[in-house]
């Protein structure tokens, strides 16, 4: 019952609450954002969803559009300003996402959206974690966020699609407040956001 339908209406009520409780801090955000990094304010990329599906994920836009001498973009490191990597600490540039969750796209809870080019990367263990919506936080993020490797990332996604369930929601959603509260593992260690994932080992 929960995983077929309750959870759904949770996220729509939940993310329909938390947009009008955070609407003072959307719109501090998006005028800092815009006063520092010009337009456009948010960041949407698109995102495998539910079984894959493409959808358009929105953030606020952290990084410049530097680029080296041969016009490509720089590193990740040279791109995020200050004001984004304050953004990225308190997991303020995700509040967006809440869109996403009220539009379908997206779960409160569930294995965050990666990038599309990874789809074809993944072991089919790892493919699992695209049997449930994505999330705005998850079980990996409560257990190491950026600061995991990827196949310890990818062992709690799919842990997460095997045992969810409205305590395991709330308990993450709990320990996620604990988390950005202390802004651990925002980072993985020598790397400015998380490195690329190659591939799955065989």
């Amino acid at each position: 019952m929960y995983r077929s339908h309750l959870k759904r209406v949770i996220d729509f009520l939940g993310a329909t609450l938390a947009l009008i409780a955070t609407a003072p801090a959307l719109l501090l955000v998006a005028a800092a954002v815009r006063i520092r990094l010009g337009s456009p304010v948010f960041f949407v990329q698109i995102r495998p969803g539910l079984h894959g599906r493409p959808f358009r994920m929105i953030k606020f836009r952290t990084m410049t559009d530097a680029r080296d001498a041969d016009g490509r973009l720089a590193a990740d490191s040279v791109r995020l300003t200050s004001l984004g990597s304050f953004l990225r600490a308190t997991s303020l540039d995700e509040l967006p996402e809440l869109v996403n969750v009220v539009r379908g796209d997206m779960s409160l809870v569930g294995p965050r959206p990666l990038l599309t080019e990874y789809l074809t990367r993944y072991s089919r263990e790892q493919s699992r974690r695209h049997d449930v919506r994505p999330g705005v936080t998850g079980l990996a993020q409560v257990n190491g966020r950026n600061a995991l490797t990827w196949d310890e990332k990818f062992a709690f996604d799919v842990e997460y699609v095997q045992r969810h369930s409205a305590v395991l929601d709330v308990k993450i959603l709990l320990r996620t407040v604990r988390l950005v509260v202390t802004r651990r593992g925002v980072n993985q260690p020598k790397h400015a956001t998380m490195e690329e994932f190659a591939g799955a080992r065989l």
